[in-house]
C-alpha cells in the first residue's frame, strides 16, 4: 500500500538481477551510493525512508533494529553476509551522501534508479520501493510459492492481511495471466 488506502504501482524486478546490477555499481566511486541502497533495499524488504535514515554504524554487527517511519513500528532485521560484505567495520556516518554533503533525496533516488534499470524502466514502474517488492517476491519464491511465506511476508510487511500481500505482491494477477498465456 502507498498512501493511506492506496495501492502502490511500483513493479518488481527479480532479485539476481537486482544483485548483479548492485554489485557493479558498488565497486565504482560514482554509483556506490545506488549500489549500496540496492543490497540493503532487496536483502531487508524496508521502505526507502528507513533506508536512507541509516548509518554505517546501524549496519554494523548481526542485526538492525530499527522504528519503521511509517508504521512507528519496532523491526529487528538480521543481516545477511551480501549486506555484511558491504558495510566497512570503521565506516561512520550515512552511506547515502551525495557529492553535495547531504543525504540523497527519495526524489533524486528515483530517478537514478531509472537510469540503472533503464531496460526495465520502459515496460515496468521502477521506484524506489520495487526493491521491497522484489525482496517480497523473493521470499515468496524461496519458500515455494506457500501459503506460509504470504502469511511471513504479511507480518514482515505490517500488512493487515495475507490478501493484501497477495495484491501487494501482484500474485493474483500474475497467476491469472498465466491462465491465458498456457493455452
Amino acid at each position: 500500500m502507498g498512501k493511506q488506502g492506496t495501492t502502490t504501482t511500483a513493479d518488481y524486478i527479480d532479485y539476481d538481477r537486482v544483485m548483479n546490477v548492485a554489485n557493479k555499481l558498488i565497486k565504482e566511486p560514482k554509483t556506490k551510493l545506488i549500489g549500496t541502497y540496492l543490497i540493503i533495499a532487496v536483502n531487508t524488504g524496508l521502505r526507502s525512508g528507513d533506508i536512507l535514515s541509516l548509518t554505517y554504524e546501524d549496519l554494523q554487527g548481526d542485526k538492525l533494529t530499527i522504528t519503521e517511519q511509517k508504521t512507528n513500528k519496532n523491526k529487528i532485521i538480521a543481516l545477511n553476509d551480501s549486506i555484511k560484505a558491504i558495510i566497512p567495520a570503521s565506516a561512520t556516518g550515512s552511506p547515502f551522501i551525495t557529492n553535495k554533503g547531504s543525504v540523497i533525496t527519495n526524489q533524486h533516488l528515483n530517478r537514478l534508479l531509472k537510469d540503472v534499470f533503464a531496460k526495465e524502466s520502459k515496460t515496468l514502474n521502477i521506484s524506489s520501493h520495487s526493491f521491497r517488492k522484489s525482496f517480497g517476491r523473493r521470499v515468496y519464491t524461496n519458500n515455494g510459492e506457500s501459503e506460509n511465506a504470504l502469511v511471513y511476508l504479511s507480518e514482515l510487511y505490517n500488512h493487515t492481511s495475507v490478501a493484501v500481500t497477495r495484491v501487494y505482491l501482484g500474485i493474483r494477477q500474475e497467476e491469472l495471466n498465466n491462465i491465458y498465456l498456457n493455452l
